[in-house]
């Protein structure tokens, strides 16, 4: 089920969707240790980039320890998406991928992103510059459409494929849905009659099943997981490995479950620093507690001292310990059970 992107070869169909904030480096190196076909950088804005802000340059990390390489960029002017494209390959790109899927208001509000959606001219441009700018295999994430009434990414994927588009992800919900009610999984085979080159289905995708169900009713070659994701990087592993045996990872014990969030904790600590990186560790640690906490490792009862406890620690050693306790905990409830 591997997936070429031109002369790029995936090792599997399940593809780490990128998310803001979330898809970090430490996140995405995770991610691909642990058999994901293929991640992607953070949305990168090429007019940032070129200017070297820190944050974004930041986010563009990942060259010689992720191979592909994806780097995610995003903007609304020619000149910039060029830019951001030949500094992409210059920090070692295996792909570059364009988001027009991003329904942020801060994103959208500066009419890039999903907004593109609505001025499909204007987006075929962008995108053309960007192929234009680089070597690389350019490949386009966006939604179904702005809204329910105007779902263009059967035209839009299509023109994009006769620009040089080598591949397209596609979210399921339009934009001014954003991720409220189920992904419509079969209006994507609209998307994939339209185009040949690879398409990839994403929207609502929590599990192999659902994996399954996406690409049958969708026709696409293969998925992305996101929100699956968080607190658990291993996951598209994981489902890659239910699909196709050999092809993922395994899912992990709860012993190595307990390892591999204490290396995301460190990897966060060493790509940030100790006191900006205690706090992007929060969110990623409350995850991990709410994924506890569903599969009933952890109460509900203990489970908001144990957050509290976890989430307000400034010290680092100190958290280390707390999420020691807190797999410990989870190994006590599993022998007892």
């Amino acid at each position: 089920m591997s997936i070429s992107i031109g002369p790029v070869t995936t090792r599997n169909a399940v593809f780490l969707a990128p998310m803001s904030g979330v898809t970090d480096e430490p996140f995405r190196e995770i991610a691909h240790a642990m058999g994901a076909g293929l991640v992607i950088t953070e949305m990168v804005a090429g007019e940032e980039l070129a200017r070297q802000r820190r944050d974004m340059v930041r986010r563009a990390r990942g060259a010689g320890k992720l191979r592909p390489f994806v780097i995610q960029i995003a903007g609304r002017e020619a000149r910039w998406m060029a830019e951001g494209a030949r500094l992409a390959e210059g920090l070692g790109a295996d792909i570059i991928d364009i988001n027009m899927g991003c329904p942020a208001r801060e994103v959208t509000g500066g009419l890039s992103g999903s907004a593109l959606m609505r001025e499909p001219d204007l987006a075929l441009r962008l995108i053309a510059a960007t192929v234009q700018a680089t070597s690389r295999p350019v490949t386009l994430k966006m939604r179904l459409g702005w809204d329910d009434q105007n779902r263009n990414a059967p035209e839009i994927a299509a023109r994009a494929e006769g620009g040089g588009g080598r591949m397209t992800p596609r979210r399921a919900p339009p934009r001014q849905r954003c991720y409220k009610g189920r992904a419509d999984w079969p209006a994507i085979a609209r998307v994939r009659a339209a185009i040949k080159i690879p398409l990839i289905a994403n929207g609502d995708c929590r599990d192999a099943a659902d994996a399954r169900a996406m690409i049958a009713q969708s026709g696409a070659d293969g998925v992305m997981i996101g929100r699956a994701a968080c607190g658990r990087p291993w996951w598209p592993g994981v489902v890659a490995e239910a699909l196709q045996p050999g092809s993922g990872a395994p899912e992990p014990t709860l012993e190595q479950e307990h390892a591999l969030i204490r290396r995301q904790h460190r990897l966060i600590l060493d790509c940030y620093g100790p006191k900006l990186g205690n706090r992007h560790a929060r969110k990623h640690l409350g995850w991990t507690l709410d994924r506890l906490t569903e599969r009933n490792l952890v109460s509900a009862a203990a489970a908001p001292e144990l957050r509290r406890t976890l989430l307000t620690e400034a010290d680092n050693a100190a958290v280390a310990a707390h999420i020691d306790d807190l797999y410990g905990r989870a190994a006590a409830t599993r022998r007892a059970a």
